[in-house]
């Protein structure tokens, strides 16, 4: 048993005291382009019960049982109950970062869960989720592109970090096939996708490299000159993605 799949025994055991009616995995987990050490591990519980503060504080008990387990900082998981299940701006309790706090579970989560959603325990996603159209989809991934990524291209100190360049180009890919199309695409599939969209060739492999194959912390040198590569392709890639979507 590798060190994820002794996590989620271990979560599932503890968790169970809270009688769930669904555990799902999504993201890389649910897609299968996971890796462990580096990828999150993006989970959705489904509970009986409304989630009161009793609850909350049973919830964050098991999570704080699993602080030294191996990978317990990369677990992530939103509670839903089946009344407040629907509805993409219902914020939600959600464990992440090693801690409580509430935000919503997205309409990319949501296709997520009805695409390639692994069902841990339980009942599956579409028994408990409304679908998500494509337009609302489309909407959401490019409003995230305008409002988030845009603005943060604008922030240089940004950008000379790992997390910065591989996510913003990577969700930009995404979401440029995702408003084309209506579909959802893994991070490997990005990264195929990016060189054709124009990105910086020598940016995508250097992405791939940290990704798949471990490699080195970048040079003081070659993470500024990766920034600068990045955000110039960035603010006018992802300009005219807003500008054509309609």
């Amino acid at each position: 048993m590798n060190r994820t799949d002794a996590l989620l025994d271990r979560f599932l055991s503890l968790l169970s005291e809270l009688e769930p009616l669904a555990v799902w995995a999504h993201g890389s987990l649910g897609g299968g382009d996971y890796q462990e050490g580096r990828s999150d591990l993006d989970l959705v519980a489904v509970l009986k019960e409304p989630i009161g503060p009793r609850t909350a504080w049973r919830v964050a008990r098991v999570h704080a049982r699993l602080r030294d387990a191996p990978l317990a900082g990369l677990l992530h998981c939103s509670y839903l109950t089946p009344a407040t299940a629907n509805g993409a701006d219902r914020r939600h309790l959600t464990w992440a970062h090693e801690e409580l706090f509430k935000r919503p579970v997205s309409p990319v989560t949501r296709r997520e869960l009805h695409a390639f959603g692994g069902v841990l325990h339980g009942k599956a996603p579409a028994d408990l989720l409304a679908p998500v159209p494509d337009r609302e989809l489309g909407d959401y991934v490019v409003r995230d592109q305008r409002d988030f990524w845009r603005p943060a291209v604008d922030n240089a100190r940004l950008w000379t970090r790992d997390v910065w360049v591989a996510l913003g180009l990577i969700t930009f890919a995404r979401a440029s096939v995702t408003a084309r199309e209506g579909r959802l695409i893994t991070k490997r599939e990005a990264l195929d996708l990016l060189p054709g969209l124009g990105a910086p060739a020598e940016v995508v492999e250097d992405i791939r490299a940290r990704r798949y194959d471990g490699a080195a912390p970048p040079t003081e040198e070659w993470a500024a000159r990766r920034a600068e590569l990045t955000r110039d392709y960035l603010g006018p890639a992802i300009d005219a993605l807003v500008a054509s979507y309609g």
